[in-house]
Formats: C-alpha cells, sequence, structure tokens
C-alpha cells in the first residue's frame, strides 16, 4: 500500500484535549453521523481503541467493517498513524471480494474534532477506484492498439510510394503499385471512419434524441451496402421474418451494426453459402434480428472476446478481407445506446448466428412475410 502524507491540510489538535479517562465511552462530535450518512465514499469512524464507531453501508458491503472492527490490516495500521501525529494521509489498497475479484479503494484518513494522540478518532474515507482503473486501462490499450493498427497502412503506403518512384520507368509495375496503394488507403480509410464511429457512439450513450425507426427499412439498407460484396463472392443474402417492428433509436446506427454483422458474415463464409437476416418480435417486448451464416465458426474460447475493440479470432483472415478489428465492437456499443445486447452462438465449423435485441415502440400486431 503506497501512503503519503498530506503535510498541507495537517490537523494538530490542541494538546490538553489529549487524554480522555479510559472509562469514558467515544461519541461522534455533533453533526458528523449526517455528513457520514450523505457522503458517497464508504466511510469509518474509528476511536481510540480502533473499535469502529460509525460505518457506512458501502464500508460494510465491500467488507472494510465487519462488526465494530475494521478489517483491513493496513488501514487499520494507517488510522494509528494520524491518531499519534495528527497529519492527514492518503492511500491505496486492494480487497479481495468474491469470485476473486479485487476492489481498489483510494483512501485518506484525518483525525476528527478535537483530541489527538492517544484518544482521539479518527475518520477514514475510502473510494473505490476499481472502475476507473479498469477505463484507465482500456483507454490506454485502446490507445496502444490504435497505434500498432495505424502504422501497418501507413507503412505499407510509405513503402510503396517508395518502389512506385523506383519503377517509375515501368508503367505496368506503377499500375500494380498503384492499386494496392489505393487498398491501403481505403483501409486506412476504414479504420479511421470506424474510430470515429466508436467514439461518438460512445459519446452520447444513450441515444440523446431517439426517433421512429422502422427495422424493415434497416434490414433493407443494410443488406444493399453489403450486396455488391457477396455477389463477387457468390453468396446469398436472403431475409425472412415479421414486418412492421419499429423501434427508437437512431437508424444510422443501426443500418451500422447490421451492416458490421453481414459483412462478417460474408468474409468468414466459404463462396456459393448463404446468410439469412431474420427479423421478429421476441419476449419481454424486444425485437430480435438476426444474422446467421455457414461460416468457419467461431471457437469457443475465443466467444467471450469477439466484442473487444481489435481483437481477431484470425488476424491474417481479417486482414486480407480489409476488416478493422472494430466492427463487432461497434455492433455492441450501438445496442448499449439502443438500451439493447446483442448475443452470438456458433460452432466451429458449423456457422454462427449473432442476435440484436432491440426495445419495440410499440405493441401493434405486426405482418407476416418480409421479403
Amino acid at each position: 500500500m503506497a501512503i503519503r502524507s498530506a503535510r498541507p491540510g495537517t490537523v494538530r489538535p490542541n494538546r490538553p484535549n489529549r487524554i480522555r479517562a479510559a472509562h469514558q465511552p467515544a461519541r461522534l462530535p455533533p453533526g458528523i453521523a449526517s455528513v457520514l450518512s450523505v457522503l458517497s465514499s464508504s466511510a469509518v469512524v474509528v476511536d481510540s481503541n480502533d473499535r469502529v464507531l460509525r460505518a457506512s453501508a458501502a464500508a460494510r458491503a465491500f467488507g472494510l467493517v465487519k462488526g465494530d472492527r475494521l478489517m483491513v490490516t493496513e488501514l487499520a495500521a494507517l488510522a494509528r498513524q494520524v491518531r499519534r501525529d495528527g497529519e492527514i494521509r492518503e492511500g491505496e489498497f486492494e480487497v479481495p471480494g468474491p469470485g476473486g475479484r479485487t476492489t481498489s479503494f483510494a483512501v485518506r484518513v484525518a483525525p476528527l474534532g478535537a483530541a489527538v494522540g492517544g484518544g482521539g478518532l479518527v475518520l477514514v474515507l475510502a473510494e473505490d477506484q476499481t472502475e476507473s482503473r479498469r477505463v484507465d486501462e482500456v483507454k490506454r490499450d485502446f490507445v496502444a492498439n490504435t497505434s500498432h493498427e495505424l502504422k501497418t497502412p501507413v507503412g505499407a503506403l510509405a513503402l510503396l510510394a517508395e518502389t512506385i518512384e523506383d519503377a517509375a520507368d515501368d508503367a505496368e509495375a506503377v499500375r500494380r503499385f498503384a492499386g494496392k496503394m489505393r487498398q491501403e488507403a481505403q483501409r486506412l480509410t476504414n479504420l479511421v471512419q470506424d474510430l470515429i464511429t466508436l467514439s461518438r457512439i460512445q459519446a452520447v450513450e444513450p441515444v440523446p434524441d431517439p426517433r421512429p425507426v422502422e427495422l424493415d427499412m434497416v434490414v433493407a439498407e443494410a443488406l444493399d451496402r453489403c450486396r455488391m460484396k457477396a455477389n463477387a463472392r457468390g453468396i446469398t443474402l436472403a431475409s425472412s421474418g415479421t414486418r412492421g417492428l419499429s423501434v427508437l433509436g437512431d437508424e444510422d446506427l443501426l443500418v451500422t451494426a447490421l451492416r458490421n454483422l453481414l459483412e462478417n458474415a460474408v468474409a468468414y463464409s466459404p463462396e456459393r453459402t448463404r446468410v439469412v437476416v431474420s427479423l421478429k418480435r421476441a419476449s419481454e417486448g424486444n425485437a430480435e434480428l438476426s444474422v446467421a451464416d455457414q461460416g468457419i465458426g467461431i471457437p469457443e474460447r475465443d466467444l467471450e472476446r469477439i466484442f473487444e475493440r481489435f481483437y481477431r479470432v484470425d488476424p491474417a483472415r481479417s486482414r486480407a478481407t480489409g476488416g478493422t478489428g472494430l466492427g463487432l465492437a461497434i455492433v455492441k456499443h450501438v445496442m448499449a445506446a439502443h438500451n439493447g445486447r446483442v448475443t452470438v452462438r456458433s460452432v466451429e465449423g458449423s456457422g454462427s448466428t449473432f442476435t440484436l435485441f432491440i426495445p419495440l415502440r410499440n405493441a401493434h400486431e405486426p405482418q407476416e412475410g418480409l421479403k
């Protein structure tokens, strides 16, 4: 545990109040209980015997306090140091929790009231930093991964430009390398666009101005955008299910999510197979929008990670198809922005089915036979 003395905020109460009879029960100063009850941090007040006089519900829920005792040895030791010299101290420590999870705390310990030395009360404030640290780690990983992903097309463009310069007198070589430059430029464009989309979604969760969206239109638009790639590989795109389902949200984002699922299905399916989009009314007032393919499937070990940014089941194949590694992360965030969710079922070698669950806007009876 890291401990820091906060000398500018040191509290040195008057020495005459230092000694209190051992038999006299410790009491909280007036108003302290009310203040502690509204603090968002886990708050604990201990007396000169390290006995807990007051503890917030959060402190007990996190396991910092049990009965009338602090359960974290380092925290109790820090409280004793503060009681001895009256200096405010700060520290960081971790508390093991259920299921092997660990909770990280930033703690601040200060004298409370007028007594310092052998008989002072001490206030302990512990702030749960687990989520903020996780977010910081995600940001660091995101920056590192983005830098790595950008280096590939940028480096390729630089190398191809040098090659063209060296082959300036060979028209055929110039045309060939120029074509490869266009491919790398398109890959770079796709990556930047996906980064912009992902940033936009995360910044506005949930959708700030939801509007009625007809899912029939979402399906039709997504299929239209993917048809050229599918035709080039002899893959048939089809749709079936329920007509007239409507949700509240952002049509462009929903089209983007479905298009990403369709493009993945096309990219990871053998030629002359079939990809089917199904739409129906599900339970709990949701629309269920599924994309099923006859592709290579996803290994079970990868199913929990496929929605992570830049995670690829098959990196070589993904790069060959121009994938950015952000498509499924975008799908996940689009669903979160619409108060929905995405699930996946897959058997390696037998295809995959991705399903979007989106809250319905109304309860009118749908028509059958979506074409």
